[in-house]
């Protein structure tokens, strides 16, 4: 959901304690592409590892501007799991997220997890969008935005209001500096005409598309661009399109929250374990109390208040987490250990600071699909009364797109996603979603006519197919088949049962594996498919 813009932003105006963006000049939405470039065949050659030894990777060369198909030329990264079945289906286009997200290892993780007779009918094609990963030119506007110790989040005072503000802006003019000519065409709609130019190199007529989380909106741009090229399409954890992209930033805060008091509520039930007491009340003070501890005294000089956040806020995109979470956490509050804490920041938090061409991608389409207050006070007033409600991550997600109020580059508009022209989609949603609520499934199974909703009741985790629950993974194997969409009287079409929570760590086999590249501080074992999944769709996307 982020990407960056072009020409440096105007400077800020401080008028009575309110700080105002000086409007960049006014863009318009990207244009429909009335000529197409010449694509070549996609050359493939082998990449292979232990996990996905069928892996086939390639590249492609697309438009800067798909309106001068004869103009700049940019790269697209790509990676293949060729099918292996007589009854071809055609390619399949997987994409995790973001936006900013990496999605070439996420084809093999598909091709591996679908049912074998599924796969082999599939050529399961993955792609770093434009701007990402190994696609190049790859922006990183500001490598050392993230780093420890920022300010903390909470604008409790205007020098702590203002340091934040300068870290936006600062990241905005970086962006603007460095990538002018690139950021204004870091869009939505151009990365979903680069999806179009990938079929034609693959030389299908039709694709089928499967994306989660913001890939859900990538994948129904793209369907409402090319609507007689999609054979089939999997969304699975749907963004709202009516709340692109302030609203529905706005919307995550109060799921993220209620989320957050979901993994506090089962530390209380494991009080067995943690000792951090059986009321969940009780446990979210101690939790509220080592927040304010490291605001006056980062662990390690690394963890500070805004860091605390970031670490436990992926907690809200798997339950999965939650173990090591409490752990560190825990740790902290009964033994005044801060070891783990830390580590626990390395694992989780660290991720866009490890991660500076994804933030920067994020920020740079997330500007740049829509327009954003450009007035500080409106940001001002709607976080405070978000806050008020919804503590956990109002703020620290109001910082984390705060350069939008400055962006360089101006807005284009959403896509009115509404599509009565295709072929019946299959959308997957859990009813307690954080970082896609549940109304974001509802409406876009609304606006695609003809498709079919299968909600996870009671499901928290982001991304959910393919993550070990067999009921929804049939829906998926089926429809991936012969395109069969279940059909129901309500709202959903067809219900599955959440996954069960998971167990505390010392309740777990000690032979569990840690997840690959982990230490001893093993991170979920790299056997859950679970896990897996959301090491590659990641977190903020």
């Amino acid at each position: 959901m982020r990407q960056r813009a072009a020409v440096l932003c105007g400077a800020a105006v401080v008028v009575a304690g309110s700080f105002t963006a000086v409007p960049a000049d006014a863009s318009t939405s990207p244009a429909p592409v009335t000529a197409r470039a010449q694509v070549a065949k996609v050359a493939w050659r082998k990449c292979g590892t232990k996990d996905y030894p069928a892996l086939q990777c390639g590249s492609l060369k697309v438009p800067l501007d798909h309106r001068d198909p004869s103009g700049r030329q940019i790269t697209l990264a790509l990676s293949r799991v060729p099918h292996t079945d007589r009854t071809y289906q055609g390619p399949l286009l997987v994409n995790p997220g973001g936006p900013g997200g990496s999605g070439r290892t996420l084809a093999g993780f598909v091709a591996k997890s679908l049912p074998a007779a599924v796969a082999a009918r599939y050529d399961v094609i993955g792609f770093d969008p434009r701007g990402v990963g190994a696609s190049r030119p790859a922006p990183d506007c500001a490598p050392d935005h993230f780093g420890p110790v920022r300010p903390d989040s909470v604008p409790s005072t205007p020098a702590i209001e203002r340091a934040n503000l300068a870290r936006a802006r600062s990241f905005a003019a970086a962006c603007g500096r460095k990538y002018a000519s690139l950021l204004p065409h870091l869009d939505t709609v151009s990365a979903a005409t680069d999806l179009d130019a990938i079929r034609r190199a693959v030389g299908a007529q039709k694709i089928s598309y499967f994306g989660y989380s913001y890939g859900t909106y990538l994948g129904a741009v793209y369907a409402k661009l090319f609507p007689q090229r999609v054979r089939r399409l999997v969304l699975d954890s749907v963004v709202d399109p009516a709340g692109v992209w302030y609203d529905d930033n706005i919307q995550q805060d109060y799921a993220f929250d209620d989320r957050h008091r979901a993994f506090l509520a089962w530390v209380a039930r494991h009080d067995s374990v943690y000792r951090l007491g059986t009321d969940p009340a009780r446990v979210e003070a101690e939790w509220y109390a080592m927040r304010a501890a490291l605001a006056k005294k980062p662990a390690e000089g690394k963890v500070g208040a805004s860091e605390l956040e970031d670490t436990f806020v992926p907690g809200g995109y798997y339950n999965g987490y939650w173990p090591y979470l409490a752990e560190a956490f825990a740790a902290y509050v009964n033994d005044a250990d801060t070891a783990p804490l830390v580590d626990a920041h390395e694992d989780f938090g660290d991720d866009d600071a490890a991660g500076g061409n994804g933030y920067s991608v994020y920020t740079s389409v997330q500007c740049r699909d829509s327009a954003w207050p450009r007035d500080w006070r409106t940001w001002r007033e709607d976080n405070w009364a978000v806050f008020a409600k919804a503590p956990f991550m109002t703020w620290n997600n109001a910082w984390y797109n705060a350069p939008c109020a400055f962006w360089p580059t101006g807005p284009s508009a959403p896509v009115d996603v509404a599509n009565a022209k295709l072929p019946p989609a299959l959308l997957f949603q859990a009813t307690d979603d954080a970082a896609t609520p549940y109304r974001g499934g509802v409406t876009m199974h609304r606006l695609l006519a003809g498709s079919g909703l299968v909600v996870e009741e009671g499901g928290g985790n982001h991304g959910i197919t393919l993550s070990g629950n067999a009921c929804l993974d049939r829906y998926l194997a089926r429809y991936l088949t012969d395109g069969t969409v279940p059909r129901g009287r309500g709202v959903a079409d067809a219900v599955c049962r959440k996954l069960p929570d998971p167990k505390p760590l010392g309740a777990r086999a000690a032979s569990t594996a840690p997840a690959a590249g982990a230490g001893a501080r093993a991170l979920p074992s790299a056997a859950s498919p679970g896990a897996t999944l959301h090491a590659l769709v990641g977190f903020r996307h």
